[in-house]
């Protein structure tokens, strides 16, 4: 099925806007372009993503920058041992009605109501609170007080995790780690890099971002991802690979000894729509095997529970998707 001239036109159009997002960024954050990619296209595929890396890669920066580049509202929640469901969903409060003298309940909206949500250090709050998210970020509605109520689109949930402090956190269960689409790894930066962010965040000069896209346009954006025609050679090359991770019959040795559980079902639609996202945003009207291979990593990373051998081999989950990336057959 070949794409209509309209869906073309908003491709071309896409691929000048990422190129005008990546400048309007570029301001503000030094270096950390293939995150901002990342960012983008799981935006775009209607995905949430976890961020690991170090305290201080300016990871709140970043989102924030981008929710002023895409004019959506913006909310960060700072996750504590303390932190109540209703701290993130909202509350009821008890108000007297001036009109009929009578008291009523009216809910007062949480941090949860916003487009982009920051949950930052998401792994220090215990799993009742973490799972008031799970709602929102599967069905884009929240329930309190018996109210159900819709989440303003787009929603996305970005959550960060510092991969060293440990003590005093609540690992994220599989089953929730499952819907972040993205794994992002935010590294250090270069030596020019951290060069010119020591230089520009040091000086008295403050840039300002502009708008490139609003949230009527994103929608757009949104739909017209789904509408991107893919070969069937890049689906099964992304439903091969989902499979190499599982420790199965005929499956790979390494695999086997490596690996307690494989990524499910998720993780190829998760690749799929990555690849046709990220086609789109570099102006290609259809996603090839390298796209899929690009977005694998942040797919797999979280999907696959590594074994005991594999840690005491010093094995991480990446060394996994890199191997199979090496060995699945195009």
């Amino acid at each position: 099925m070949a794409p209509e001239k309209g869906d073309l036109k908003a491709v071309e159009r896409l691929n000048e806007g990422f190129k005008t997002i990546k400048a309007e960024i570029g301001k503000v954050i030094i270096g950390q372009e293939k995150v901002i990619e990342q960012l983008l296209i799981a935006i775009l595929a209607r995905g949430h993503c976890l961020f690991v890396g170090v305290p201080g890669l300016a990871k709140t920066l970043l989102v924030s920058t981008l929710a002023k580049t895409l004019d959506l509202k913006f909310s960060r929640i700072q996750f504590t041992p303390d932190l109540m469901p209703s701290d993130i969903t909202g509350t009821e409060l008890i108000e007297e009605n001036r009109a009929t003298g009578g008291r009523e309940f009216r809910f007062v909206k949480g941090p949860i109501f916003a487009n982009i949500v920051l949950a930052d250090e998401i792994n220090r709050t215990p799993p009742k609170t973490q799972s008031a998210l799970l709602q929102a970020m599967q069905e884009y509605e929240v329930t309190a007080a018996g109210q159900t109520n819709k989440l303003a689109m787009p929603f996305f949930v970005l959550a960060t995790q510092n991969p060293i402090e440990q003590e005093g956190t609540y690992p994220l269960p599989e089953a929730q780690l499952d819907r972040f689409m993205f794994n992002i790894y935010v590294d250090y930066p270069s030596e020019a890099e951290e060069n010119e962010i020591v230089r520009t965040t040091t000086s008295a000069f403050k840039s300002e971002v502009g708008v490139v896209m609003k949230a009527d346009e994103i929608l757009s954006l949104q739909d017209l991802v789904r509408r991107v025609p893919v070969a069937d050679t890049v689906i099964a090359y992304a439903v091969r690979l989902a499979r190499a991770t599982r420790p199965v019959e005929g499956s790979p040795e390494y695999i086997k000894n490596w690996v307690s559980w494989g990524a499910g079902p998720r993780a190829s639609q998760y690749m799929v729509l990555g690849a046709k996202t990220r086609a789109i945003l570099y102006g290609r009207p259809t996603p090839s095997i390298e796209d899929i291979r690009e977005v694998a990593r942040p797919v797999l990373r979280h999907r696959i529970v590594t074994s005991f051998s594999a840690e005491a081999e010093g094995v991480g989950t990446l060394d996994v998707v890199d191997k199979l990336l090496g060995d699945v057959e195009e």
